[in-house]
């Protein structure tokens, strides 16, 4: 996992609190977590060019390591369905980011492969003081805005245990197929809670980790935003 190391070791070399979208992304495959497909685009004409190769629709981000909430200021722009809504968007975003912190550092742009809706499902990873690296799981939505329906586990979590995670909240019927949504990969989503363990043992500096929201299909499953920080 030299990839994942060099990028934690450079962003403490750095004194960054946060990682970069496009680092944690990297770091999260390089431990067989899936993500959606992206590039980090330099200029608008390479925005268009990746967004032809990954295919529309698409989604732009700012990529800054002085905007950790892309949203809030106006960084993020979705659904963009051809080479002139990427344009557009591209044109927006960097107003809009000047508009609210003139003086942030812009690495480049996000371009993103638009997942399809489907089931959403939120994995996450704390460092406790006592215990050292927990893990977490829910549904995406109002089932953790609202319901707080989540379940917890310290790492490292064997594949009984991850399953247990995912089984034990109590809206574990909605990933088994209810009514008109089809059932969700059970085994993909075990698969991404043994990765995170793995990661979050083997690399301590990481404070917190957030995948949110990871798309569940039913076949396979995509890790829309990732957010690590660290110590």
């Amino acid at each position: 996992m030299k990839k994942a190391s060099s990028i934690l070791l450079q962003a403490s070399q750095e004194r960054r609190k946060h990682l970069l979208e496009t680092e944690a992304k990297t770091v999260c495959m390089e431990y067989g977590i899936p993500v959606t497909r992206f590039k980090l685009a330099k200029d608008e004409a390479q925005a268009v060019e990746f967004a032809e190769e990954i295919g529309y629709p698409v989604v732009l981000k700012i990529v800054s390591p002085d905007l950790i909430h892309k949203s809030d200021v106006g960084g993020v722009i979705v659904n963009l369905k051809d080479a002139k809504d990427v344009q557009s968007a591209y044109k927006q975003i960097m107003n809009n980011v000047k508009k609210h912190k003139p003086d942030a550092k812009i690495v480049g742009m996000l371009v993103q492969e638009m997942a399809p809706q489907s089931t959403e499902v939120i994995v996450g990873a704390t460092k406790d003081p006592q215990f050292g690296p927990t893990l977490m799981f829910g549904l995406g939505g109002i089932f953790v805005e609202i319901l707080k329906d989540v379940t917890f586990r310290i790492a490292p979590v064997t594949e009984d245990e991850a399953r247990e995670m995912i089984t034990a909240v109590k809206a574990y019927p909605v990933l088994t197929g209810y009514r008109n949504t089809p059932p969700a990969d059970i085994e993909a989503i075990v698969e991404i809670l043994l990765n995170t363990s793995r990661l979050v043992m083997e690399h301590q500096e990481i404070k917190e980790l957030d995948l949110n929201p990871i798309m569940v299909y039913e076949k396979g499953a995509k890790t829309v935003d990732a957010r690590i920080i660290l110590e």
